[in-house]
């Protein structure tokens, strides 16, 4: 299994301390290789779908290391917001944020049908980034 580098550089100097956190970055590396087989078979939109499952999940995971809330009123907060909250907390700078926004922006594309929105050359660029 090809494991994304930026999962493998976190992985080196031991980045992830805990058991949960190893096996959150097993399931990442899972949904992060059924896109690279989705997209090697054209399948962009389902690429994209998959690789903001992952980022989503990543930024919920990142808020409960950073004990940055994941919920408001009892209920889920929308991924941007916790995106918000994780640079407000200083876990990741601005720029990090804009790149995280966008890339929800296309996962949001490709999950309400908008596929002309982006091509498969921004779903490949999103992927190596996730």
């Amino acid at each position: 299994m090809q494991v994304p580098l930026t999962l493998r550089e976190n992985l080196k100097p031991g980045w992830t301390e805990t058991v949960v956190e190893l096996v959150h970055a097993d399931t990442y590396g899972d949904l992060l290789e059924m896109t690279n087989r989705s997209l090697s078979k054209s399948y962009k939109d389902a690429a994209a779908v998959i690789t903001g499952t992952a980022l989503e999940v990543h930024v919920r995971a990142l808020c409960a290391k950073n004990s940055v809330t994941t919920t408001v009123a009892g209920k889920p907060k929308k991924a941007d917001t916790m995106n918000a909250d994780l640079k407000k907390a200083g876990v990741y700078d601005g720029l990090q944020q804009k790149e995280v926004t966008a890339w929800m922006g296309l996962r949001n594309s490709a999950a309400h049908g908008d596929y002309d929105d982006y091509d498969r050359a921004q779903v490949r660029c999103f992927l190596d980034g996730v």
